[in-house]
């Protein structure tokens, strides 16, 4: 059998024998807009939970618009002409409107790069683009605390905008339930201190903070809270499906209109399955999220409800970016140091996490199921060591050796990796044959 896996780009063939049992994980079909464009603005016309886009932008003199940064596939270039020509005929000036890429701590998008996020060059020539930065105190306003204390200091060009609006993808997120909406906003264009605060692990091990949660997730719960000490915000939501291809899209406000969009996609991206595995293989879902090895967790974590403890997990991500920020690198270079146990101890009761070790956090979680194996052809040395799991040369040698080493040729395969996550449901005494 040979299943194609998002790795980079162009993806991975992957070729295992046809007298294993292998299941493959993918999402349901999902229907395709046929023309998203038109939906898009009938989503104006009549949005979720508030009054028509055309009237909300005739009462507001400029606009922000937030949009994810580079490691998120949102098909901007369809969504952002139709927004902004709306903004626009409604009387908002475009020297008055900006799009603000919510990079959190990530890098900025610059050049080419920015191009590609944006993905119209109408846009680029016609309204302001700019990068959020989350060390620089200056940029941002406090607006207060939470009631569990958490500081809450947001971007100003997002928080001063009479008009703010967020684009963002929902898809399954591996502390936030879902993408989008909220997150545009926390830790999108929140300042570094906001961030740490919503990651700390005094949150992130709390129960509810996992893979597609949201009513009981006490990490969404600290984010909605920050959003509405904000004030009035919009959202358009889009899904897509493992092609790209656009499935549903809407506008309205943004906690209403964002749980309608998770309501839409829950059927299609949760798969209920009823065996776990000592063989998974997953991805880190291609091109743009496999840029580099932090982000290639998600797709580690997405696949632990159907690891049998003890298995192996592998993985495959083109890391083309190495292995994430320089904060991350000194992260793991800790684990390896300190050893799991240890790293966990020192982070539990911090109030405020180091940058990024939230992601070190989450792969101990996988670790303690089982071994991780990673294929990735673009890591150097030096970052392959960081990784802190197994290096995989040979995809078909090392899965081979994992079949023969448990006597167990039940495979599961994962292509899409993070995009879909499997729901592990025991056989009911009805299910479960009798001999």
């Amino acid at each position: 059998m040979r299943i194609m896996m998002h790795y980079g780009k162009m993806g991975l063939p992957l070729d295992l024998p046809d007298e294993w049992d292998i299941t493959v994980i993918r999402k349901k079909p999902m229907p395709i807009l046929f023309d998203p464009v038109m939906t898009l603005k009938e989503a104006f016309a009549h949005p979720c939970g508030c009054h028509p886009l055309s009237e909300l932008a005739k009462n507001h003199g400029n606009a922000c618009i937030l949009i994810c940064d580079i490691t998120r596939p949102v098909p901007n270039g369809v969504i952002l002409p139709a927004l902004i020509q709306l903004l626009t005929s409604s009387g908002i000036q475009p020297a008055n409107i900006t799009v603000l890429v919510a990079t959190g701590l990530h890098r900025p998008n610059e050049g080419q790069e920015l191009l590609e996020v944006v993905g119209s060059e109408w846009v680029m020539q016609n309204v302001k683009i700019e990068n959020h930065f989350a060390n620089r105190g200056k940029d941002h306003i406090d607006l207060g605390k939470t009631q569990k204390g958490t500081l809450i200091k947001l971007d100003r060009r997002f928080v001063e905008a009479d008009l703010r609006i967020v684009v963002g993808l929902v898809e399954p997120h591996f502390m936030a339930g879902y993408s989008g909406g909220r997150k545009l906003i926390i830790p999108g264009i929140a300042h570094r201190e906001t961030i740490t605060s919503i990651h700390a692990a005094s949150i992130l091990e709390q129960k509810g903070v996992q893979n597609c949660v949201i009513e009981e997730n006490p990490l969404h719960q600290e984010m909605i809270e920050i959003v509405k000490a904000l004030g009035k915000c919009y959202a358009v939501n889009v899904v897509i499906d493992e092609a790209r291809k656009i499935s549903f899209v809407n506008f309205g406000d943004i906690e209403k209109s964002h749980m309608e969009a998770v309501k839409f996609v829950r059927p299609f991206v949760e798969v209920p399955i009823t065996q776990k595995f000592k063989t998974v293989i997953t991805s880190g879902g291609g091109y743009p999220l496999d840029k580099n090895y932090y982000q290639t967790v998600k797709g580690m974590v997405a696949a632990i409800d159907v690891l049998e403890p003890g298995g192996n997990i592998f993985i495959i991500s083109e890391c083309s970016d190495g292995i994430g920020s320089d904060e991350y690198a000194e992260c793991q270079r800790r684990l390896i140091e300190i050893g799991p146990e240890e790293f966990m101890q020192q982070i539990l009761y911090k109030t405020r996490a180091d940058i990024d070790e939230w992601e070190t956090e989450m792969q101990l979680k996988v670790a303690k199921m089982g071994k991780i194996h990673l294929y990735s052809s673009c890591l150097r040395k030096s970052d392959r060591q960081l990784t802190c799991v197994s290096p995989v040369q040979s995809m078909a040698d090392a899965i081979q050796h994992s079949v023969e080493y448990f006597g167990d040729k039940r495979v599961v395969v994962i292509p899409e990796g993070p995009y879909v996550i499997p729901k592990y449901i025991a056989k009911s005494r009805k299910q479960i044959k009798v001999h």
